[in-house]
């Protein structure tokens, strides 16, 4: 598959990977993990002045209207950079949510905090068991008067240790006291984090990637959708979006990581002798490019598959539920392979802290998890594939 960028996402991507490299060095980086937020501001403005925050947020809210095919060039430099900033759960996640929902007064102020930069406002969906799925909700929302209210837990909620605002997926019941019984609607919130009931446990992923677990105590909510069907559409909208993402992340970071083996074993000596020259390691290496070059192509099918799906308004429409599938399964495996593959030929020095090619592997392994890890894609391919062949 080929794809060609276009002049402005060449000129976004050849001036995203200069900032990169001029500020995001690996030291760089290590002291950014061990600092109190775990990412750089000055970087997050940054990326904000270059527009690349405001890719997905509508031109009536400040932002390029873009499409996931304009987020894929970014997410794979952000990859190869191992970039610890809220790019994915803030200029992602939420303003595909948001651009997703009815529009309202609240979700275009909220995009345009995202695309000015004014506030960090992450997506807050995945609750204990769902495994990155659409799932069944327990966070519960009821009115109050005139108000909405939220009651629930979320886990693994990506820099919700520092963001400024959550949207919130959640059960509408009918009154506080009911638990989630049954079917009931799904929809949508703007909470503030500082909001009262708001509570957080921060901690840091496998690759150091900020992260909280949220507690909603009777919290008030601003509605962003209280209709099921367009709720689902933007939950299934938003996590498309996410595996598209993330599987570019996911090229990027195992295409550092090859560079790294290669010029590893271009220059590394033993025995009188560079490494290079060992055909069982040349034959290594291709099989990696190859493996990296069909997950470049494969990272392509993802993003246009996702917008394929927001374009027809079927989230669900199968060719395009079957490509994102194959896509984050595929990558998931090849990714972690490659990994792995970079590390065994760097010997020992490729298991320490203070060598960059092991934490590829732990940006990959996180990835794998986000929205549905192997395991989970492999099963839900097959329940499709078995469904379309009326099995």
């Amino acid at each position: 598959m080929n794809f060609e960028l276009n002049e402005e996402q060449q000129a976004l991507r050849d001036s995203l990977q200069r900032l990169l490299r001029d500020t995001y060095g690996f030291d760089q980086r290590r002291a950014l993990v061990a600092s109190a937020s775990g990412w750089s501001e000055p970087v997050w403005r940054k990326l904000i002045e270059l527009g690349a925050c405001g890719l997905l947020v509508p031109a009536e809210s400040g932002g390029f209207g873009g499409r996931n095919e304009d987020v894929l060039p970014v997410m794979q430099s952000l990859g190869v950079a191992l970039s610890m900033e809220p790019y994915l759960a803030c200029a992602v996640l939420a303003a595909t949510a948001l651009r997703s929902v009815p529009p309202s007064q609240v979700a275009r102020q909220a995009l345009e905090s995202i695309a000015t930069g004014d506030g960090v406002i992450v997506w807050a969906h995945d609750e204990a068991g769902m495994r990155g799925s659409p799932g069944r909700l327990q966070t519960c929302a009821h009115r109050d008067g005139s108000d909405w209210v939220l009651n629930g837990e979320k886990c693994n909620v990506l820099h919700g240790d520092h963001a400024s605002a959550f949207v919130v997926t959640a059960q509408v019941q009918p009154h506080k006291q009911n638990p989630p019984i049954g079917k009931s609607d799904q929809a949508l919130f703007l909470v503030q984090a500082k909001g009262n009931g708001v509570q957080r446990d921060s901690y840091r992923l496998v690759d150091d990637t900020p992260a909280a677990d949220l507690l909603f105590a009777d919290v008030y909510a601003q509605p962003l959708c209280l209709d099921d069907t367009l709720a689902q559409e933007a939950i299934r909208a938003t996590l498309n979006a996410g595996v598209a993402a993330a599987c570019a992340d996911a090229v990027g970071a195992m295409s550092a990581a090859f560079e790294l083996a290669s010029n590893y074993v271009q220059t590394r000596r033993q025995f009188g002798r560079l490494i290079g020259e060992n055909q069982a390691l040349r034959h290594r290496l291709a099989d990696m490019f190859v493996s990296l070059e069909m997950c470049r192509s494969m990272a392509i099918a993802a993003a246009v598959a996702a917008d394929r799906a927001s374009e027809t308004n079927e989230p669900r429409e199968p060719d395009a539920a079957l490509d994102l599938m194959r896509a984050k399964l595929m990558i998931g495996q090849h990714a972690r392979a490659v990994c792995h593959g970079a590390i065994q030929l760097h010997g020992g020095i490729g298991m320490t802290e203070e060598y960059a090619v092991g934490h590829y592997l732990r940006r990959v392994t996180l990835l794998d998890q986000l929205f549905g890890d192997v395991d989970t894609q492999a099963a839900s391919l097959g329940d499709l594939l078995a469904l379309q062949s009326g099995a």
